[in-house]
């Protein structure tokens, strides 16, 4: 019972430090109309910069879509996202949109969201969370977003796939 206490504790705090960063019903979904175009530039983009696509699918009403996102643009996971991808946000609606395109990239949205897939700067298939990885956010590190970055982000000439500045 202590434990379960602790952790609703620390998850209170959380929301609140988020709440104090971010305003609730933040938008970072677009109208789900826009998803094909969206994720067309995003290639176009990532082609020209030599960078992989992140597609994150999730909606605007997902709190853990809402952490994911702090998470992506915190001091430490910033600038990884922002040298080695570009990306794009998916709206599903209520499960009930773009699931074509999650279906594409082997997003299984019963597992819940959000969930991600990585492609290559050619909209190559890379990667897809398959089995609901960030769906529990709370439950989450930032530094496991980190890592994320850091195992899928394109491997330069010269560089490791570990080292994070290159």
């Amino acid at each position: 019972m202590e434990k379960a206490r602790r952790w609703l504790s620390v998850a209170a705090g959380l929301l609140m430090m988020a709440g104090a960063a971010y305003p609730a019903g933040r938008v970072i979904y677009p109208d789900p109309g826009q998803a094909k175009a969206d994720l067309a530039a995003a290639i176009r983009r990532a082609e020209a910069t030599h960078k992989r696509v992140i597609v994150d699918f999730g909606g605007n009403w997902c709190g853990d879509c809402q952490v994911l996102d702090i998470y992506f643009h915190n001091a430490e996971n910033l600038p990884l996202l922002e040298r080695n991808y570009v990306l794009v946000h998916v709206n599903i609606g209520r499960f009930d949109a773009n699931l074509e395109m999650a279906k594409r990239y082997r997003i299984p949205l019963k597992l819940g969201v959000p969930a991600l897939a990585v492609l290559s700067s050619h909209g190559k298939l890379i990667y897809s969370q398959e089995h609901g990885e960030f769906e529990k956010m709370q439950r989450i590190e930032p530094a496991t977003v980190t890592e994320f970055l850091i195992r899928w982000k394109p491997i330069r000439p010269g560089c490791s796939a570990v080292m994070v500045n290159c």
